[in-house]
């Protein structure tokens, strides 16, 4: 799935589980995290015209990130800078998987590539998670599924006054809130 479908899913997970704003965007983070083993696609883009392209992406996307021990890192790294620790892990855990899962359900290539995650790397490169369902990246559930968490993002910016703009921008996100109030009143 999208970086940005990972973003909306895991910002509403983590507004259900009555965590600060800060800590809030720590689990927001964590649902994201395992996209980071995607980062070399810019070195493949940047050699595919070279004697001597390289395939990073290829080969590590679904792989360095999207494991148990990455999830460990980062849920801890998220628990360390949070109040509510144990909370904050476990929130971190629940995105993170769900990133998982969501790769698992949506994220096959338009060759066909299903993206098997190696979840034990790198302890051992028997255990690949596939799965035979898996439908294509541009599939319509994906883009269902980032609609769905779209409307959920503005009912809790409506609901709650905040949006997951917070985390980048409080004025952008008091402006987003104020003017979503005004256009929906809350007692209409």
């Amino acid at each position: 799935m999208s970086p940005v479908t990972h973003f909306l899913i895991s910002w509403s997970i983590a507004n259900l589980g009555s965590v600060s704003k800060t800590e809030m965007t720590a689990v927001t983070v964590a649902g994201v995290a395992p996209d980071l083993d995607a980062a070399g696609i810019v070195a493949d883009l940047g050699t595919r015209a070279s004697t001597h392209p390289v395939n990073l992406y290829g080969k590590y996307h679904h792989v360095l990130g999207h494991n148990a021990l990455f999830c460990v890192i980062v849920a801890g790294v998220c628990a360390l800078l949070a109040r509510k620790k144990s909370k904050v892990f476990l929130l971190a855990v629940l995105t993170f998987h769900v990133h998982l899962l969501c790769d698992l359900a949506g994220s096959r290539g338009p060759d066909g590539n299903q993206w098997p995650i190696a979840y034990l790397f790198p302890f051992t490169s028997q255990l690949e998670l596939v799965w035979g369902g898996q439908w294509a990246l541009n599939g319509w559930p994906n883009f269902a599924i980032t609609i769905a968490a779209l409307v959920l993002c503005f009912w809790f910016a409506w609901n709650r006054g905040f949006s997951p703009l917070g985390i980048f921008a409080k004025s952008a996100d008091e402006r987003f809130v104020e003017t979503l109030r005004r256009r929906f009143p809350r007692n209409a």
